[in-house]
């Protein structure tokens, strides 16, 4: 269907219709409205989806066809949003019946207004009719958004609908899959029902499952371009499951309140991941005999460190870190509470190519500790000092000479006062500064 000269004149009619309310892109956020302007886009929305509806249904085409259930999720969604309210709208008050017809139906036209909302809106309006689904599952619509399976409400839908959902994901090509609550049965049925998963799945994700060490060496067997790996409570994952299943190309793994994991997981992950960049761990059993196993294999891959609340981590570890990994450019300790001021003065020392640092919840950092940070940090860009009990106004004072930050958080650091924060006033690439109470 060619696009009428009407179209291009009404989506010039769109563009001044978001720019004249003051709303912004598909990001999801918009400015305030009233009670009033919320109810008018609402009800012009519901028109049109139905007049688009109807469009679609002629006598001579084939009836709507809904989509699936949504499986998507995305950090940045909103559930609703007044823009495309108001987009249609804009439409429905400046073309003429047929030509309403058309504009609504026109595949040019439709791919760009599409791009105007969320993950999860999208969802909602390829239920709309066909055409609109058609095009809303094209993967240009879903790049860098994960596909969330919640496995214990699929497992109780019929043989049928599953592999109408498997459908659905293959359409839209997501590279990213997340498998919430699931079983060794439920890798077993996405392994047997989704063969195409092989090629495009790059990102793994294992949240609150009780699959097994088999079902985890089984999914990662089909998924063998998995690079991104993320374990979070996954009670029945032992070490010896890390060592026969992880996969030398994996360059980012995060393992998170998974109870078996402990020193030897992470001599596993150091032995077998040889292009390691990004590394997350949160364990309360790790110890510093965990973060001697990292060694020339990960020196100059490994970039990225998070160790959160591995509260057996001493100063001893951060010697290990510091000798081990040069390279580092992000490094958290927070929550490892058993770190001094002698373990920051090491990392200050040897780490010279931070960027990132996350110090927060632990308890034993003083202003000291910021005295080195200022003097060798010279490219660090970010700083979190969250809930340091011991900084005081002479520790920002340390910090105010830092000309490279952009992001300090101080919150919850009890003994701050107004006068320390002055100090602040003389960073001027700082962007943005935290404070809680």
């Amino acid at each position: 269907m060619a696009t009428s000269g009407g179209a291009k004149a009404t989506l010039s009619e769109l563009v001044k219709g978001f720019n004249g309310l003051g709303m912004r892109n598909h990001r999801g956020r918009v400015s305030k409205e009233s009670k009033e302007q919320k109810e008018r886009m609402n009800s012009m929305a519901a028109a049109a989806a139905a007049a688009a509806a109807a469009a679609q249904t002629s006598p001579t085409s084939p009836p709507p066809v809904t989509s699936p259930t949504p499986v998507v999720t995305s950090p940045s969604i909103t559930k609703t949003s007044p823009i495309g309210a108001v987009a249609i709208g804009a439409f429905s008050y400046n073309c003429g019946d047929e030509e309403r017809r058309n504009i609504w139906l026109n595949g040019e036209f439709l791919v760009r207004f599409f791009e105007y909302f969320g993950a999860y809106e999208r969802c909602l309006l390829a239920q709309v009719c066909a055409k609109w689904r058609d095009i809303i599952y094209q993967p240009r619509f879903w790049t860098g958004v994960t596909a969330v399976i919640h496995c214990k409400e699929w497992r109780q839908q019929s043989a049928d609908a599953r592999l109408k959902h498997y459908y659905s994901l293959q359409r839209r090509g997501f590279d990213s899959i997340c498998f919430f609550a699931a079983t060794d049965d439920d890798m077993d049925h996405f392994v047997e029902n989704f063969n195409s998963a092989k090629k495009s799945v790059r990102c793994l994700s294992m949240r609150c499952s009780n699959a097994s060490d088999r079902g985890l060496e089984r999914i990662l067997h089909h998924l063998p371009n998995v690079n991104r790996l993320e374990l979070s409570g996954c009670n029945e994952i032992t070490e010896a499951g890390l060592w026969s299943c992880l996969s030398s190309n994996i360059e980012a793994l995060a393992i998170a309140d998974c109870i078996n994991v402990a020193d030897d997981s992470v001599g596993a992950i150091a032995q077998l991941l040889p292009s390691l960049r990004e590394f997350n761990l949160q364990a309360y059993h790790v110890t510093d005999s965990a973060l001697s196993y990292f060694s020339a294999k990960q020196s100059y891959s490994l970039s990225v460190l998070r160790l959160t609340s591995c509260w057996e981590v001493t100063n001893h570890g951060v010697v290990n870190i510091v000798h081990a990994l040069p390279n580092l450019t992000e490094l958290s300790l927070s929550g490892c509470s058993k770190v001094t001021d002698d373990g920051v003065e090491l990392i200050a020392e040897n780490l010279r190519k931070l960027k990132s640092l996350d110090l927060s919840w632990c308890p034993r950092i003083t202003d000291a500790a910021l005295e080195y940070i200022a003097c060798d940090l010279g490219e660090l860009e970010t700083l979190v000092l969250d809930r340091c009990m011991h900084v005081t106004d002479i520790g920002v004072g340390y910090l105010s000479t830092m000309t490279s930050l952009t992001s300090l958080f101080l919150r919850w650091c009890c003994q701050l006062r107004d006068f320390g924060l002055q100090h602040l006033y003389s960073m001027r690439n700082l962007q943005v500064l935290s404070l809680a109470v």
